[in-house]
C-alpha cells in the first residue's frame, strides 16, 4: 500500500490498470459488468490521471505489471487490489475476500506468475482502451484542475 493522502482531482475507488494488456482490459470490462452500483472508476497506468498517481506514490513507469486501486487514499496493489475489488462486485464475488488470509506472498506469487506472461498468453494492443460513449464518464484520463 502507499502513502496515505488524498490527491486533488482523483476520484476514490480508481482501479488503474495496463490499458495496451488484452487480460487487463477483458478484468475492466468483467469488472464494469458486475459493478451495479457504479462504484468504481478506471484509468490506464499510462494516462496521465494514472501518471500522477503513481508518481504520487514514488513509483516509476517501470512498474505497470500491477492492477492497483486508489481507495480512502490508500493505494493497493497486485493481489489485494484484486480482493478490494472484488469486495464490492455484485453476485458472490465478494467471497473471493476469504483469500486475504492466504500470506500476500504467495497471493503475489500467482499474480507476478500471469502478470510477467500476460502478454504471451493474452496479446498486446497498440494503443491504450477508449472506453464506449455510455462508459465515458467513469474513465479518468486527465486530472480536472
Amino acid at each position: 500500500m502507499g502513502a496515505d493522502h488524498e490527491i486533488a482531482g482523483i476520484p476514490d475507488n480508481l482501479i488503474l490498470f495496463d490499458g495496451v494488456c488484452n487480460l487487463c482490459n477483458s478484468s475492466v470490462n468483467f469488472v464494469i459488468e458486475r459493478d451495479r452500483k457504479a462504484v468504481f472508476s478506471f484509468a490506464s497506468l499510462q494516462s496521465e490521471a494514472g501518471q500522477a498517481l503513481l508518481r504520487s506514490q514514488g513509483i516509476t513507469e517501470a512498474k505497470l505489471e500491477s492492477v492497483m486501486l486508489w481507495r480512502n487514499s490508500v493505494l493497493y496493489k497486485k493481489s489485494r487490489a484484486a480482493l478490494e475489488i472484488s469486495r464490492q462486485l455484485s453476485g458472490l464475488w465478494p467471497i473471493l475476500y476469504v483469500f486475504r488470509i492466504v500470506p500476500a506472498f504467495l497471493r503475489d506469487f500467482v499474480y507476478d506468475f500471469v502478470a510477467a506472461n500476460r502478454y504471451k498468453w493474452f496479446g498486446k494492443r497498440n494503443q491504450c482502451r477508449m472506453p464506449e460513449p455510455g462508459l465515458k464518464k467513469r474513465f479518468v484520463e486527465n486530472i480536472p484542475a
